[in-house]
């Protein structure tokens, strides 16, 4: 009997240093002053761990919230006053500072119907709404990388950033010159206009147990 003894598969490693040039561009998230952000689990996908689709794709939990607020702001939102991009939709503050959001309220007297293009919208939304952290960075801490964004959006124009965090079943908004809120999943939480959103309450009524 012959035993074949099979060589180890050898593990690709990272270099001590991960210089941008060894980092494709689709694995680029956001810009935040000049320096690149990129999708959380990167490191897996240059490991061989991970493939980009992996890492692009939200979550079903992420998704099903995702639908759930574009269903409750399609049932109140005028849409000739509004434009509603989702999708990550990109927002160029400046050279040095491309963010992303999951849902974006515009104003259509903003972002009017004439710059609307392929490229990224370059003026405020009026409601910014985020699902999770989706970034990978070495000098921050998420909730660090969460309060850098949003100061930014809002120091853009923005009026208001909700955050909905299912980590830790939280819902955080901030609006400018005014304290965060920190409030649980279970809660009403305005969107605008004195319309509202309960993300527990609809995983309840669709049987999601988080």
């Amino acid at each position: 009997m012959t035993t074949t003894l099979e060589r180890p598969k050898r593990v690709r490693r990272l270099p001590s240093q991960i210089l941008p040039n060894m980092i494709p561009p689709s694995l680029l998230y956001e810009t935040m002053d000049g320096i690149p952000v990129y999708r959380k689990g990167y490191k897996d996908v240059l490991r061989g761990k991970k493939s980009l689709e992996e890492i692009m794709g939200a979550s079903a939990l992420q998704s099903i919230i995702a639908y759930y607020l574009t269903a409750c702001i399609a049932k109140f939102i005028d849409e000739d006053q509004y434009f509603v991009l989702i999708n990550e939709s990109g927002v160029h503050i400046d050279h040095r500072n491309n963010l992303s959001n999951d849902v974006a309220i515009y104003q259509q007297d903003v972002l009017t119907p004439e710059m609307v293009s392929t490229k990224y919208a370059d003026v405020p939304p009026k409601i910014a709404i985020e699902i999770d952290v989706k970034a990978e960075f070495e000098d921050l801490t998420e909730l660090g990388y969460i309060y850098k964004k949003t100061e930014k959006l809002l120091n853009f124009g923005v009026e208001k950033v909700i955050w909905i965090i299912s980590s830790v079943e939280k819902v955080m908004v901030s609006t400018k010159n005014k304290n965060w809120e920190v409030i649980d999943w279970s809660k009403d939480v305005e969107i605008m206009d004195g319309q509202f959103f309960n993300v527990l309450e609809y995983l309840k009524k669709r049987r999601i147990v988080a």
